[in-house]
């Protein structure tokens, strides 16, 4: 069994059919991993995932149908109808489930049909189903599961970094905009700082103006005065002239 994208059948397969149906799968499989990686999607949050009754069949599954078109009815028939008889064990709960991995949108399940001593591997991503193997093995199921599962933390990656890089997209521009919130505050602050002192240096001109015009006029006055008190003697001295001194 490969457990790098090729899809296992059940029923055996000649050698030219095994590997046209495994390229088909593998070009298939590699279809969804590109367009899962481009499907704007991240890692879900904490209490979001899916119950594993809610899966549905993958929608790439019509695309599988059509590839697979080239290889013997019966192996097309029962690659298919692996996922709807799980569909259905599942909803008539007659299934245990035994293991369950996530990674990111990415899960592996391996579940057990007690009556049949059957199991049942899954892969899926999201909501839906992508792969389900069936075997009497537990050995087999086994290894299938542990392949499923890395597989998934492999298809995770590009989703995690996708997360990674939007929350720091996202952090970065906060970042900016608080910056330029407070770069528009230091404006403003700047502006009026810079409004007010040109108030004050043209108040200061006028007061400065002021001063002088004022310094001026008192000395104009003072000399004034001077004046006015040198006649007001000079009267003074001339009204009592010829009377006794004061001693």
């Amino acid at each position: 069994m490969d457990l790098h994208g090729a899809c296992t059948y059940e029923v055996p397969l000649n050698c030219t059919a095994r590997h046209v149906a495994r390229g088909l799968v593998c070009a298939v499989a590699a279809w969804w991993f590109v367009l899962a990686a481009k499907s704007g999607e991240t890692a879900p949050l904490v209490g979001t995932r899916p119950a594993i009754n809610t899966l549905t069949p993958q929608p790439v599954a019509a695309a599988l149908r059509s590839a697979a078109s080239a290889t013997p009815p019966a192996t097309t028939g029962d690659a298919q109808g692996n996922v709807a008889e799980l569909m259905q064990m599942i909803h008539d709960a007659r299934l245990s489930e035994l293991r369950t991995t996530y990674n990111g949108s990415y899960g592996a399940s391996l579940f057990f049909y007690p009556q049949e001593m059957t199991y049942y591997v899954a892969l899926f991503q999201d909501k839906h189903f992508w792969r389900v193997i069936k075997s009497e093995d537990m050995g087999r199921a086994e290894a299938v599961y542990a392949g499923f599962v890395q597989q998934t933390a492999q298809l995770t990656d590009v989703e995690i970094r996708r997360t990674q890089l939007q929350a720091q997209k996202a952090y970065i521009e906060d970042i900016i905009a608080l910056s330029e919130d407070r770069a528009k505050r230091l404006q403003a602050d700047l502006d009026v700082a810079r409004t007010q002192q040109a108030k004050v240096n043209d108040y200061q001109r006028q007061t400065q103006g002021e001063a002088v015009a004022l310094h001026a006029e008192k000395e104009k006055a003072q000399a004034q005065l001077r004046q006015v008190q040198g006649e007001v003697m000079q009267l003074q001295r001339q009204t009592e002239f010829g009377l006794p001194t004061q001693k």
